[in-house]
């Protein structure tokens, strides 16, 4: 994942602690944190595929 869309959970997450988001912010928020993760499960998916070699 980009560093420019980790950099934004992240200062959503910040915000979200000073004051409730805005419901774009929280819908822009789950989008990210869905990409995130998908690409976090992907290369642990690719990362078994190659210990098992």
């Amino acid at each position: 994942m980009e560093k420019i869309k980790v950099d934004r959970i992240n200062e959503l997450g910040r915000i979200a602690k000073e004051r409730e988001l805005t419901p774009e912010e929280t819908e822009e928020r789950k989008l990210l944190r869905e990409e995130y993760m998908r690409e976090f499960r992907a290369a642990l998916r690719g990362e078994a595929k190659e210990t098992e070699k």
